[in-house]
């Protein structure tokens, strides 16, 4: 099994924001996760990738208990392994496009243009790799965040909102993409997504709440 989460739990001030989550995805699986607004769902992704620290609970990942690493290790397993979508799209305004996308193979020491341009083509942002973020919509700065993501070929992609600025259309293809990257690389996906038809996608849906997760009714 690629990632175990086992009784997972977060607190702010005191206050749980979830408890007792526990969760098995397999290599090549696509898992959709849903549930209401301030259940913790970004909080949850960011603590499967060592982004934020939880209360209590145990996260496996490819045989490592990532709980247990350093600052560092954690740091080179995300730079290596994961690929993270955040919702808030976190592109570096000075760099153009294509180099926000390089930016996990420059860490890896693999520069490969011909891979930027072929996830910035995959996400229908082909010829737009020399402009500057400031340049372009919500819409494509979303999609500059998912060719980021994708580049390096991660196995496990996590991926917060990542079709929520996005039209129907585009959020379509992105969608096909990151199914693409699960069925054609082998890798896994955890979505977070309040979209109906970004959750009909996956594998298995999953609703968290405040005392564990369950498999959609």
């Amino acid at each position: 099994m690629l990632l175990q989460l086992r009784e997972l739990t977060k607190r702010y001030a005191g206050t749980p924001v979830f408890s007792g989550v526990s969760l098995d995805v397999a290599a090549g699986e696509f898992v959709a996760i849903v549930g209401e607004s301030g259940v913790g769902k970004s909080t949850l992704l960011n603590c499967i990738a060592g982004l934020d620290t939880l209360d209590a609970g145990t996260v496996q990942f490819a045989g490592r208990e990532v709980t247990q690493l350093t600052e560092t290790e954690q740091a080179l397993l995300r730079r290596e392994h994961l690929g993270f979508v955040f919702q808030a799209f976190h592109v570096l305004p000075h760099l153009s496009v294509a180099h926000n996308v390089a930016l996990p193979l420059l860490l890896l020491g693999r520069p490969d243009a011909a891979r930027v341009a072929q996830v910035l083509a995959a996400v229908g942002l082909d010829g737009l790799g020399p402009r500057l973020p400031q340049t372009l919509s919500g819409g494509q700065l979303q999609r500059v965040a998912i060719a980021r993501a994708l580049v390096h070929r991660p196995q496990l992609l996590l991926a917060d909102e990542p079709t929520g600025n996005l039209d129907p259309s585009t959020a379509e293809r992105v969608l096909d993409t990151l199914c693409d990257q699960v069925r054609n690389e082998g890798a896994a996906c955890v979505l977070v997504t309040h979209s109906h038809a970004a959750a009909a996608r996956a594998d298995r849906v999953l609703v968290l709440a405040a005392d564990g997760v369950r498999a959609q009714a």
